[in-house]
């Protein structure tokens, strides 16, 4: 007894040893991710622009799929196990997240637009309510993507051709379709109206690619798996600036699209009949339809300072190449303008400085911030944020540096300017051309809420299953309720015995359940993934195998269980079917009431920060010492180590708060903070310092229940080691081994 008795206690040493370094990575990575979160509601970056990954936390396993599988970093982050908006503004609308979600626990939706009006009021077929006839598709609708610019194109086009069908071919000497704007969506819209046979013409003001063609050179263009007209499916995740723009140019040859350039568009003038009449610099063309992809930037945003107007001045950044040995200012704090600091300063001999108005960086991809970071660390890159232009002259530049009333001014020696703060959008134009921002024109989108947990149609999958299984059973009662030892005189014996005919097919259609029910795992696998069909589609199969497998199991061993290979092989089935339910349906609540708590403290700091800045200086200076000392008082064990450490802090937290709320009383007595204030500001310390131990709290809990991923996983691999050596067992010693899984 001494050696397995030695083994077992090292293996046990062994487990605690990796729990406990797995739990220290996890209260590590949940730290950070909060304070993240944090960081990113400070600086405005928790918002989206319009589109953003909405996350049914009754649904979410915190498999972290969503994470992995969205380009732009630091969108999501799983925060105590769950998916968790951080930073929405940097979200695009790619919904990859959504796609790759097992359980359908995040859908793609708009954010709050009801008081936005740089969004154009449009109906759900793209066309300007009330301008019948006017479309606009791609950017200029507010979304980025290649992959929606070419949806909404294609959109108007068979629009267009509905229309056509059943209204008649308008009047000759006028087209079906004016596009205006050679970028994806315009482009698009050409090839859907060629091969729907459409009449229709391309206005271009500059060159092919649009708002693509102005990117710097070799810049990566994410996109996603889309189908183009005529020519087939976009399958790579990525192309560079030059691979999209020849690909656009060899399908405009190839099919002979009628594009014109140098067209500025002037309006749009609403004729009779359904006619509009195009206006442009070079004349007007007549159609029955315009579809505007105009993009969104517009004309570049001036600085309105002295100086600007000088050659060395320009907008746009297309090849930091050219650029070498020269003294370089950049203007602006989004990715253009940082890319283009970053790409200027690794050419040889230059020196480079990016000047930003703002104390700090707010809406930058993270893989641009990290990099801005390093470069600046090795000296290659300098930043001065809190800075403003005020003068540009030939060969130096005046800055404004520090809050407008204590900004010193900084000259610099310079040759260029990159003035890199946005665009003037084109809204004047589009007005001019029929289409509104009234907000309150634009259709109301259902919000999105929670489904609840999916219980109901996994329960009713199981039920069809189970019952299923019940009605075999019931068929051949005689059999499966027989005594044991009378089941080989019955006359069922050799078609439903687990060796023989219907009894052995049922244990093979177990084993193969089991298979399948594997192959979910090679779905999600990083290595050897399976590409067909959704993660969602897969999950259910995972879920309809691991029942089937359960209830073929037992059937296979006609209801008659015992301690053999068989009977532990169904043993370790109906552990592995329970284990996954609490992971997917039930794990799911704790996890959910922590992050609910985290909300309820960000929530509560947010009413702190509101209620100090109505104070004078010394009351917020107050409120804040407030925030921080409850903040410590948490940290003091909320992130120890050791459970048991947290545990012991735990006892003793109470009195802490009650002897820190006394000290901070004397001390705002004493600082002459009004009563009413002083009392607001203790309640908000109370409820601060209740959310942070109840979020500990719920986090302690979600790892202890968190186990059911272990048990799952070994339990799972233990039922098909067992699993394997039942089946070797039944092959080796035929008919006898196989009298039942107990047997």
């Amino acid at each position: 007894m001494t050696l397995p008795l030695l083994v077992l206690t090292t293996l046990a040493l062994a487990a605690s040893l990796a729990w406990t370094a797995a739990r220290r990575r996890d209260l590590g990575r949940l730290r950070a991710g909060l304070e993240e979160r944090r960081a990113a509601r400070q600086r405005g970056t928790h918002q989206a622009r319009l589109q953003y990954p909405f996350v049914d936390l009754t649904r979410c396993i915190g498999c972290a799929t969503c994470v992995r599988a969205c380009p732009e970093e630091g969108v999501l982050d799983v925060l105590h196990g769950q998916a968790q908006v951080v930073h929405g503004a940097r979200c695009v609308g790619h919904g990859r997240c959504a796609e790759a979600c097992p359980v359908g626990a995040i859908a793609l939706t708009l954010g709050d637009i009801r008081d936005r009006d740089d969004l154009p009021a449009l109906n759900e077929r793209q066309e300007a309510v009330g301008t019948p006839g006017v479309y606009l598709a791609g950017e200029v609708t507010g979304y980025a993507l290649v992959r929606t610019a070419i949806q909404h194109g294609v959109a108007v086009a068979r629009e267009v051709h509905r229309l056509r069908e059943e209204q008649g071919p308008p009047p000759e000497g006028t087209l079906d379709l004016v596009i205006v704007g050679a970028g994806p969506a315009g482009i698009a819209c050409a090839l859907e109206a060629r091969r729907l046979g459409l009449d229709f013409l391309v206005l271009e003001q500059e060159a092919l690619g649009g708002t693509v063609s102005k990117y710097p050179r070799r810049k990566l263009v994410l996109t996603q798996p889309v189908d183009l007209p005529l020519y087939g499916r976009l399958e790579r995740l990525s192309y560079t600036k030059e691979e999209l723009l020849e690909l656009w140019r060899t399908i405009v040859e190839r099919h002979e699209l009628p594009i014109r350039y140098g067209q500025r568009l002037q309006g749009v003038v609403a004729g009779t009949r359904g006619r509009h009449r195009v206006v442009t610099s070079d004349g007007e063309v007549e159609a029955a339809a315009v579809c505007l992809a105009l993009g969104r930037r517009g004309s570049p945003r001036k600085l309105g300072v002295p100086g600007e107007e000088l050659p060395k001045v320009t907008y746009s950044l297309l090849d930091a190449r050219s650029y070498q040995g020269r003294r370089l200012l950049v203007v602006g704090g989004g990715d253009s303008a940082v890319e283009a600091a970053m790409g200027l300063a690794e050419q040889e001999g230059n020196e480079v400085t990016l000047s930003y108005r703002k104390e700090a960086f707010f809406r930058l991809k993270s893989r641009n911030e990290a990099r801005l970071q390093r470069m600046q660390e090795a000296g290659l890159l300098r930043v001065v944020v809190q800075s403003r232009v005020r003068t540009i002259r030939e060969d130096e530049v005046e800055l404004e540096v520090g809050p407008p009333e204590e900004a010193r001014v900084e000259t610099l020696a310079n040759d260029e300017v990159f003035v890199m703060i946005g665009g003037e959008p084109p809204f004047e134009l589009l007005k001019r051309c029929g289409v509104s921002f009234d907000p309150s024109l634009r259709p109301e989108s259902d919000p999105a809420v929670e489904q609840g947990t999916g219980l109901l149609r996994a329960l009713g999958l199981a039920f069809l299953l189970s019952c299923g299984a019940l009605i075999w059973v019931l068929l051949h009662r005689d059999y499966y309720l027989a005594e044991r030892s009378l089941r080989a005189l019955h006359p069922l014996y050799e078609r439903l015995r687990p060796a023989r005919a219907l009894g052995l097919a049922f244990g093979i259609g177990g084993a193969a359940c089991v298979l399948l029910n594997l192959s979910y795992l090679l779905r999600r696998s990083r290595w050897f993934p399976l590409e067909f069909g959704s993660l969602r589609s897969w999950m259910t199969l995972h879920l309809a195998t691991g029942v089937s497998a359960l209830l073929l199991g037992v059937v296979h061993g006609g209801l008659d269980w015992r301690l053999s290979v068989g009977g532990q092989t169904l043993l370790a089935m109906g552990f592995l079917v329970l284990t996954g339910a609490i992971g997917r349906y039930l794990y799911a609540f704790i996890p959910r009431s922590a992050n609910g708590r985290e909300l309820e403290l960000d929530e509560v700091h947010g009413e702190l920060a509101r209620l100090s800045s109505e104070w004078d200086r010394t009351n917020r200076e107050f409120g804040e010492r407030v925030r921080r000392a409850i903040g410590e008082l948490v940290d003091s064990t909320r992130w120890n180590r050791g459970i048991l450490a947290r545990i012991a802090g735990l006892f003793g937290q109470q009195r802490a708060l009650d002897r820190l709320l006394v000290e901070l009383r004397r001390e705002g007595v004493r600082e002459g903070i009004p009563e009413d204030q002083l009392r607001q500001i203790l309640a908000l310390a109370r409820r601060s310092h209740r959310a942070s131990l109840m979020a500990a709290r719920f986090e302690d809990l979600r790892t202890l229940l968190g186990s059911w991923r272990y048990f799952h996983r070994w339990v799972a691999l233990l039922m098909v080691l067992i699993l394997i050596l039942h089946v070797y067992t039944a092959l080796r010693y035929g008919g006898v081994a196989t009298e039942g899984l107990g047997r």
